[in-house]
């Protein structure tokens, strides 16, 4: 029972459910967690279309490389909120405006 006895200090140990450390996996997570926040809420006003599906493309892609390489239970349900948001912020900024509108032509 020495993996009992051990105590875990950091940031995110709470992710690292199988008592291994994760740094890559966790900063990936949350990283996307972020940006997908960023993306969802700059969805939600029309002139802010370029930033929401730039961010929001830049979090499907993170979110989707941290799928790959998610260890733990933990890591994925904050990938999924993350990609979740993501998607709605790059979908919402798609239907407002897409990736170019306005600046090229």
């Amino acid at each position: 029972m020495a993996q009992a006895a051990r105590s875990h200090h950091g940031l995110f140990t709470f992710l690292d459910t199988d008592g291994k450390s994760h740094p890559v996996e966790n900063t990936v997570a949350v990283a996307t967690v972020v940006i997908g926040v960023i993306a969802f809420v700059t969805a939600h006003f029309p002139h802010l279309h370029l930033v929401s599906s730039w961010v929001g493309l830049i979090g499907m892609i993170s979110g989707a490389w941290g799928q790959l390489r998610s260890v733990t239970t933990g890591e994925r349900f904050l990938l999924i909120i993350g990609l979740g948001a993501a998607g709605v912020g790059f979908y919402l900024g798609m239907a407002h405006g897409g990736l170019f509108g306005g600046v090229l032509g």
